[in-house]
């Protein structure tokens, strides 16, 4: 079983920075691919940034240039840094972390932490 915990969210003015951190626990920790997701109220959780063992990242087109994605394999920790950000990056941030165990893909989500974007 792998447990994520968010940090790092928060009242922001547009324009400004934050720094969303996921650390991952348990036992056995192998993770492929780290994630960050994001929902607002009555929509589905869209993803906003990938980055997998080897750091190849991907982006949604909304937040590519502003947003940067990292993660450090020995702390098993997945960061999200948010800059130049907008009133429409407003929502709850997930992160969301991947391992293959016997040939079975395992998904586990963290808590999730809330970024307020003030215009």
């Amino acid at each position: 079983q792998v447990q994520l915990v968010e940090s790092g969210g928060g009242l922001v003015q547009a324009g400004g920075s934050l720094r969303l951190s996921c650390a991952a626990s348990g036992s056995n920790i192998n993770l492929n691919v780290m994630a960050w997701y994001r929902q607002t109220p009555g929509t589905q959780r869209e993803l906003v940034a990938t980055i997998t063992s080897g750091g190849s990242t991907n982006y949604a087109d909304s937040v590519k240039g502003r947003f940067t994605i990292s993660r450090d394999n020995a702390k098993n920790t997945v960061y999200l840094q948010m800059n130049g950000l907008k009133y429409e990056d407003t929502a709850d941030y997930y992160c969301k972390a991947e391992r293959t165990t016997n040939g079975i893909k395992y998904n586990y989500w963290g808590q999730g932490t809330q970024v307020t974007v003030s215009s």
